[in-house]
């Protein structure tokens, strides 16, 4: 039985060498060891929240948006 690494062990880890045992351990779970797919898992996750974390400091702050104008005129 594999044990699950600890939050904070995943994040101690740089993004190559997460994106390394992300592949690995799903490596072995396509295999056929049942046990590797939790760590696989865990491991992906981390992946994609740091994904989405870097593409969201990329985009560019949003504007404000008016008011949209009233399809009537007032007079």
């Amino acid at each position: 039985m594999t044990t699950l690494p600890t939050p904070s062990q995943i994040a101690s880890l740089d993004d190559e060498r997460l994106e390394q045992l992300a592949a690995g351990w799903r490596a072995q779970a396509l295999r056929g060891d049942k046990s590797a797919f939790g760590v696989a898992h865990a491991f992906e996750v981390e992946r994609r929240r740091r994904l989405r974390e870097s593409e969201l400091q990329q985009l560019e702050p949003l504007q404000p948006i008016a008011p949209p104008k009233p399809w009537w005129k007032f007079w």
